[in-house]
C-alpha cells in the first residue's frame, strides 16, 4: 500500500533526493508561459492605452463594435463620433480599437 501512495504522490524515494530538482520544472513552466503569454497581453493593453490617450479630434477609429468613424469631439471618457454625415454618436473611450489606416492593409 506505501508503494502505491507514493507513485501516486510521485514523492522520490531515499534521501539523496533534491528538493531543486522536484520544483525546477514547474519553475520553467512559469517563466515559459510568463514569456509566451502574459508578457505580450500587457505589452498589447499598453500600447492600445497609449494609443486611446493619444486621440484627437479629426482621427478616423474603428470602435469594438465595428463602427468606422471620425472623432467629432472628446471629453474625458466620452467621444463624440461621426459615423456619417451629420450623425453622430456618443462612445466611451475604452471602446475604441485602432484607426483605420490598419484597416486598410488587413484585406
Amino acid at each position: 500500500m506505501s508503494n502505491l501512495l507514493n507513485v501516486l504522490l510521485m514523492m522520490p524515494k531515499g534521501e539523496g533526493s533534491n528538493p531543486l530538482a522536484q520544483i525546477l520544472p514547474l519553475v520553467l513552466i512559469i517563466a515559459v508561459f510568463y514569456m509566451f503569454m502574459i508578457r505580450p497581453q500587457m505589452k498589447k493593453q499598453k500600447e492600445l492605452k497609449t494609443y486611446r490617450d493619444s486621440l484627437n479630434k479629426g482621427d478616423k477609429i474603428v470602435t469594438t463594435g465595428g463602427i468606422y468613424g471620425k472623432i467629432a469631439d472628446i471629453k474625458d471618457q466620452i467621444v463624440l463620433v461621426e459615423i456619417a454625415d451629420k450623425i453622430r454618436i456618443k462612445i466611451d473611450k475604452s471602446a475604441v480599437l485602432k484607426d483605420s489606416s490598419d484597416i486598410g492593409t488587413q484585406k
